[in-house]
């Protein structure tokens, strides 16, 4: 025998005979039959005798636990009658087993579910709005929802540990292309369809555990939810922000619907059908989004969106800079005006449509379609446009050789202002026709306004909303056709237009828009003459509906208006947004959109609706492809240690982590996962195997290294148990209480302080999981003394299972059980924990006053330095002291005796660390001295 290993107040003895790996489980076998404990390492290894306790309970993991199945009402006693009963001095089975982690959770949620600890009701607390990306009915949850609601629901966890009024709502983007092409092709209506979708994901959710606000569920396609969509596009409409004209779409003959630009692939492909795109002429309504162009592109620099980053960047680029204005000029075809027909234009100066001369568009643009002319014709074509402002009729040309602005079509030939201009009318015989209208750019663009024709800032880049789908899932456009008096609104009170329902059986691969055209639901009333009318049969594009379901959250039961104001204004801005990068562009500048909008009419007080942003990776799970591009299934598959053949050929593969799906055959379903591991293991995967907005790529090799942690916290819980009511089993000379502390205390600042900054500030939960697991290192590594009399261990281990609690929520709370069963020492940690309530109701732990905390020096923007500081200072602190402490810094030092201070930014960040950016230019001595000594 070489040592004697202390675990848990039980002697291991350790024996040295070599080369243990490969005699391993032969010694287990020999000795399973003894009195005594033995356990084979080789003593060289320090490592290994420091493990070894942990190894031996790891090897008897067989044997079945002694489980207490009337679950205790003394919560603090739990942990101890479920899993420390044992035969003799060491428990059977210490180490935790995935069937105790699933009971766990059961017991934990019906606990919560009974207490009703997450409740969003207490008003008096500062709010915290945390909002995940409401998700589509597809049928099953997969692995990124798993990721995005997990991510969601960790930072609800923290602030509502940290005192806040949490609110995380949940709800379903109902309607779709998709629900309505599966009922087509099962025959079944789409309201079918999607109800028990909902139904199966809604107890797939609720597996997980999240803390959603349930009560505040939404569905898109419920008439209580798209009556307020409709209203809410009537008020745009009575703004003038409605518009109905003709023009070229991208028409999907599969899907038989139109298709925004984005979703046509480089190949002219549709996104979903992948059939052809066709271009037509249809009319369809669309709103006039580019009206707040300016506004939406400047909100882009408030400095409370954060954590925008990229995304701002890509919001920029889809807006552009406002550097022009556009204009609807009419068309006229053959003497006659169109009412429905206009021409979009866009010039850099306002002034210029008074001195315009002619149009160019490009080939195959709408004006060339509209034309009667063969296809690859060039020059003048017979259609005229009419300048509002001069009422002059401008010829169109057709022509590939002007310099059309960025991402238009049109082009307005400007002769006074462009020699090329010039040279084109030269050219084309255009005679000129000298200015009839006299304004300046003020009047111009107030008269456009004044007309609903335009006259806004935006840049050439941007077009208006097209919002028509010519679909039945979705919501009806509250909209009349009247033979004598034109288009009318539905009238407000007439709301919801609700879609008719499908009688009878669906014809299988039949079109269901027809059957709003074909039905007596489009026969109407006009709300103005009485007379016969018929309804639109268009529906309106699903980013309508998503664009401001967050603020219907706020006031769900609210049956007279969307949403009261003063009920959202409780709750907004959104705090954190989380979902994926993909909705960048479209979701996010429309909700943007709408917010700027309602902002505009008093309806919300913020014009910027979410104020963090978190875009998630996407989980990717390894693909197996052939040289010939053949995926294959895990079952075609052979791994032979590290390499990985087809079985059918021999041919060796390269795993490809690529986005999961069905025929790529690398998905995985959550069930299986969370059947498995348990709910609190897969999410501690997902969280550590990558941070939130990089892509996650799913191994299950991995788990090895979540599982040994939890396993290690189990183990402490045990230790510290039979630490505090075995104090005396053994003894250290070597044990010095004043400086075990001092250690104990300095680790568990330095890991708290860690967690808090990055579950508050970054998000970046894979660092709070590394901080944690630095401070289980430490308390490992204490001996049984220390955990049996120091008091800084009791506070560390509560600490360490209190920030655990939003990443591992039950584990945790059976930890806690654990923990508080123990007997107390300190004094301190009497006051600092509930210690008769679960760790759900514990106050979040604060970082020790008199710790020192980075304080980043930054001169006009630029980082210099970091001195320290007490964190007891930084919450009192004001600008002026910062600048006292960051002198102490020589370069800080310096600048402040050669430079004039204009200002001083001063930002804590939870007294945790804090930044001070100090502005300020040399002085005019100083800059002279630097000139004489550039000359020397």
């Amino acid at each position: 025998m070489t040592d004697i290993v202390i675990s848990f107040s039980y002697k291991l003895n350790v024996w040295d005979v070599g080369g243990q790996k490969s005699l391993r489980s032969y010694w287990k076998n020999y000795f399973e039959c003894t009195d005594g404990v033995i356990w084979v390492v080789d003593s060289a290894d320090k490592r290994r005798l420091e493990d070894c306790a942990e190894e031996l309970h790891l090897l008897l993991q067989e044997e079945k636990c002694y489980k207490n199945t009337d679950y205790p009402e003394v919560q603090v006693n739990w942990f101890r009658d479920m899993y420390l009963t044992g035969n003799g001095n060491i428990p059977t089975k210490s180490a935790i087993s995935n069937e105790i982690k699933k009971e766990t959770e059961a017991y934990w949620f019906s606990v919560c579910q009974r207490d009703q600890y997450f409740d969003s009701n207490d008003i008096k607390k500062p709010k915290f709005y945390a909002l995940s990306m409401f998700p589509y009915p597809s049928g099953s949850l997969h692995l990124g929802h798993v990721r995005v609601y997990t991510l969601s629901d960790v930072i609800a966890r923290f602030h509502r540990m940290n005192g806040k009024n949490v609110f995380q709502p949940i709800g379903w983007d109902a309607f779709g292309l998709p629900a309505e092409n599966a009922a087509i092709e099962r025959a079944i209506p789409p309201l079918e369809w999607t109800s028990k979708n909902i139904s199966h994901m809604k107890e797939q959710l609720k597996q997980l555990r999240c803390t959603f606000d349930w009560q505040t569920e939404l569905t898109t396609c419920s008439p209580d939810y798209y009556k307020w969509t409709q209203y809410l596009f009537l008020k745009m409409y009575d703004a003038g922000l409605v518009y109905q004209k003709e023009s070229l779409v991208n028409w999907d003959p599969i899907d038989c619907t139109v298709l925004a630009e984005e979703q046509v692939d480089t190949q002219g492909c549709s996104w979903r059908s992948g059939a052809k795109v066709e271009k037509r002429i249809l009319k369809q309504w669309f709103i006039r989004t580019t009206k707040f162009s300016q506004s939406l592109y400047d909100g882009l620099n408030t400095r409370t969106l954060l954590d925008w980053d990229d995304i701002i960047v890509v919001q920029k680029n889809w807006i552009g800079k406002c550097d022009g204005y556009s204009f609807d000029f009419k068309i006229k075809k053959a003497d006659r005006l169109s009412d429905t027909n206009c021409l979009n234009i866009w010039v850099h100066d306002p002034l210029s449509v008074l001195q315009a001369a002619f149009i160019a568009v490009r080939p195959n643009s709408f004006l060339d379609n509209m034309a009667n002319h063969s296809k690859d014709q060039y020059g003048k074509i017979d259609l005229e446009v009419v300048n509002p402002f001069t009422n002059d009729c401008l010829p169109v040309y057709v022509s590939e050789e002007v310099p059309y602005p960025p991402e238009r079509d049109v082009y307005v030939g400007v002769p006074s202002k462009s020699e090329f201009d010039s040279d084109f009318m030269k050219r084309m015989g255009i005679a000129p026709t000298p200015s009839k209208a006299s304004y300046t750019r003020e009047e111009i663009c107030d008269l456009a306004q004044k007309w609903c024709i335009g006259g806004y800032p935006v840049s050439s880049k941007i077009q208006d909303w097209l919002i028509s789908r010519q679909r039945y899932w979705g919501t009806p456009i509250p909209i009349i056709h009247c033979s004598n008096c034109g288009v009318q609104p539905v009238p407000y009170d007439e709301l919801p237009v609700t879609l008719p329902p499908l009688q009878g059986d669906i014809e299988l691969g039949k079109v269901l828009n027809d059957f709003l055209k074909l039905s007596n639901w489009k026969k109407t009333t006009c709300p103005k003459c009485k007379g016969e009318a018929f309804r639109d049969t268009d529906t309106m594009d699903t980013f309508v509906d998503s664009s401001w379901y967050y603020l219907r959250y706020t006031d769900v039961n609210n049956m007279n208006e969307p949403f009261n104001k003063n009920v959202a204004h409780k709750f907004l801005p959104v705090d954190l947004y989380v979902g994926g990068k993909e909705h960048a562009v479209l979701h996010l500048y429309y909700a943007r959109f709408v917010s700027h909008f309602l902002y505009s009419i008093g309806l919300v007080e913020h014009q910027e609706p979410f104020q963090r942003l978190l875009c998630q990776g996407m989980v990717k799970g390894p693909t197996y492809k052939t040289k010939a591009g053949k995926y294959l299934k895990p079952c075609e598959i052979l791994i032979e240690g590290k390499v990985t053949k087809s079985k059918e050929t021999g041919e060796i593969l390269q795993a490809v982590y690529e986005k999961m799906s069905k025929s790529k055959y690398n998905g995985v379903d959550p069930k299986d996962v969370i059947d498995e591991y348990g709910i609190d293991t897969t999410r501690l995967f997902l969280l550590f195997s990558a941070s939130p907005k990089a892509h996650c790529e799913w191994n299950t090799e991995l788990f090895s290294g979540v599982l040994k942690w939890q396993y290690r916290l189990w183990l402490t819980i045990q230790e510290f148990i039979a630490a505090r009511e075995n104090p005396t089993a053994f003894s250290n000379s070597d044990f010095n209480e004043e400086k075990e502390n001092a250690n104990l205390r300095q680790a568990r600042n330095k890991s708290l302080s860690k967690a808090t900054y990055n579950y508050l500030i970054t998000q970046q939960l894979m660092s709070v999981i590394r901080a944690l697991q630095e401070l289980t290192s430490v308390l490992r590594g204490t001996s049984h003394q220390t955990k049996a009399y120091c008091e800084e261990f009791e506070r560390a281990l509560g600490t360490l299972i209190i920030v655990l609690t939003p990443l591992v929520p039950h584990f945790a709370a059976t930890l806690w059980c654990g923990f508080s069963s123990a007997p107390r020492l300190s004094s301190t940690t009497n006051n600092e924990f509930g210690w008769e309530k679960n760790v759900f109701e514990q106050k979040w732990p604060r970082i020790d006053a008199d710790c020192e905390v980075p304080l980043y020096c930054l001169i006009n923007g630029k980082q210099k330095c970091i001195v320290p500081a007490k964190s007891g200072q930084l919450a009192a602190m004001i600008p002026e002291e910062a600048l006292e402490i960051a002198r102490r810094d020589p370069t800080i030092q310096r600048f402040y005796e050669r430079s004039n201070i204009s200002n001083l930014e001063f930002r804590n960040y939870d007294n945790l660390t804090a930044d001070l950016n100090i502005i300020g230019k040399l002085k005019e001595s100083e800059v002279k001295k630097s000139a004489k000594n550039e000359k020397i």
